[in-house]
């Protein structure tokens, strides 16, 4: 186990804020990709019983329609995307980014309750995921890495900030991190 430690060391995986950056180039990629699916008619017709059944975006289809209500989702997708890429450069923007990207997932992860059909129950007792609920799955995942871009954009625009009172200086592997009290 040393060897391969020392090996992944040695290939800069504790390079300063690698975990960081790759996090945030993965959602902007993400949202890239995510956000150009909704402008196809495929996409809209796979969403309908995913919007339907959303607790926080089931009036989009009576409001918009269909195909409105994938295109609303696509820029919005692309606007969150753009702003966790320029959050590279401005922790602002980051920031704005990352709270629409948290928006973003919980409205769709609330959906798993909600989903029609989307338990079976299984010959062991323990009821099984359709496709349709691990579909929504890797939206806890992608709401965790958001939560993560937003705490390390609002860090790192309160440390860059005066320091005032009720901010303490931590020291930490990387440096020193100031943080509330």
């Amino acid at each position: 186990m040393r060897f391969i430690t020392s090996r992944l060391i040695k290939l800069g995986i504790l390079k300063d804020d690698l975990d960081y950056h790759f996090v945030r180039a993965s959602m902007v990629i993400i949202f890239f990709f995510f956000g150009y699916q909704k402008w196809f008619n495929y996409e809209a017709q796979a969403l309908i019983p995913y919007i339907s059944h959303g607790p926080l975006i089931f009036w989009m289809n009576p409001v918009v329609g269909i195909r409105g209500a994938t295109w609303f989702l696509g820029v919005a997708e692309w606007a969150f995307g753009l702003l966790l890429l320029l959050g590279f450069w401005n922790k602002l923007l980051g920031i704005l980014g990352a709270i629409g990207s948290c928006f973003s997932f919980i409205a769709t992860f609330t959906i798993l309750p909600f989903f029609p059909d989307g338990w079976e129950p299984s010959v062991g007792g323990f009821p099984a995921m359709t496709e349709h609920v691990a579909f929504l799955m890797k939206d806890l995942v992608l709401l965790a890495a958001s939560f993560y871009l937003l705490r390390q954009d609002v860090l790192r625009t309160a440390s860059a900030r005066e320091p005032y009172r009720g901010w303490q200086e931590v020291e930490t592997v990387k440096g020193t991190l100031r943080r509330p009290a």
